[in-house]
């Protein structure tokens, strides 16, 4: 009778020891989910329509172009870079899908415009960051400010409507039945990122090079390399984030972005990412940008005047550097 028992104890062993570092490895993420349950049921309470079906649809379908940005922002961060150039990127590839849509191409062909947009900024940041040894802040806020000013030439600063009738099925539709594509993208794209940084060797060295770059170089690690990619991963995801918001709301605007770049970069700290590098998880990043959106909604909901909403996101971002901080120093 013993000895059929030992494989079922260590079995809950192996189980509960599996629990436990799960716990451990995602804390921060499982403290953000219930911080974001604790906020939408005091909204609730003020406000009952926070907490119906509609509206928590509406946050997810609202949140999904941020979470899809700051995935790229976050691979940026883990090597210890940063990435404002992003809101600019989202605004531009909008105006050139739409502006290529009012020439005649397809969805298909503008689609790939736009991603063209991501695709060529962040080489440039990534160039410019890795070979050439420049401040990640520095280029990418000339990227930004470059971008931007392209979102308002292409058109005149005008807005573009999207003519293909069936653009809006990119965000709203379903490709696998029952799951609305807004959604899909957002898990797909958590699935992967999340799977390469935890079992990918390459997921791993980025973590390596945020840590100390130097010591990823000595034991060959391809520091330029990775850094590269890590630029070129973050432009080509903000370009799908604005191709992704272009098809719901069927038009494009130059400021569509004006403020996701820090609605980004505070999503990724606020998921439990190091400014300092090192650190960081996709499923921090979705739950960070579920956050922020909830405490938008919940404050449109409340009558909160929107003009606050920047100071709430500041202080969020604030907050979560400082906590980032003190655990570093206790560590």
């Amino acid at each position: 009778m013993k000895t059929a028992t030992r494989p079922i104890e260590g079995e809950s062993r192996n189980s509960a020891g599996g629990i436990r570092r799960v716990l451990s490895t995602y804390r921060t993420e499982i403290a953000i989910a219930l911080a974001i349950v604790i906020i939408e049921l005091g909204v609730g309470m003020v406000v009952p329509a926070a907490l119906s079906a509609g509206n928590i649809a509406n946050v997810t379908q609202a949140a999904a172009p941020l979470v899809i940005m700051a995935f790229g922002v976050l691979l940026v961060i883990i090597t210890g870079g940063i990435d404002l150039s992003v809101g600019s990127v989202f605004s531009l590839t909008g105006m050139v899908t739409g502006l290529a849509m009012s020439h005649g191409f397809g969805g298909v062909a503008s689609s790939l415009a736009g991603l063209a947009v991501g695709l060529v900024i962040g080489s440039i940041n990534g160039a410019l960051v890795t070979f050439v040894g420049l401040a990640p802040f520095v280029v990418t806020l000339s990227t930004y400010a470059i971008a931007g000013s392209l979102s308002f030439i292409v058109t005149d600063g005008h807005s573009l409507p999207i003519t293909d009738p069936n653009y809006w099925l990119l965000n709203s539709g379903t490709l696998i039945p029952g799951v609305i594509n807004y959604v899909l993208w957002c898990a797909l794209l958590l699935i992967v990122i999340e799977f390469c940084l935890r079992k990918v060797v390459a997921g791993r060295w980025l973590y390596a090079i945020g840590s100390s770059s130097s010591s990823a170089r000595v034991i060959g690690i391809p520091v330029n390399r990775v850094r590269l990619s890590a630029y070129v991963l973050s432009g080509l995801l903000a370009s799908f984030a604005g191709i992704v918001s272009v098809s719901y709301i069927s038009n494009a605007e130059a400021t569509a972005g004006s403020s996701l770049m820090l609605q980004a970069i505070a999503a990724v700290v606020i998921g439990g990412a190091s400014l300092f590098g090192g650190t960081g998880s996709a499923i921090g990043a979705l739950l960070g940008s579920l956050m922020i959106t909830i405490i938008q909604n919940g404050a449109n909901l409340i009558g909160v005047n929107s003009f606050w909403q920047g100071t709430v996101t500041g202080v969020v971002i604030l907050i979560a550097v400082l906590v980032d901080r003190i655990t570093k120093a206790r560590r």
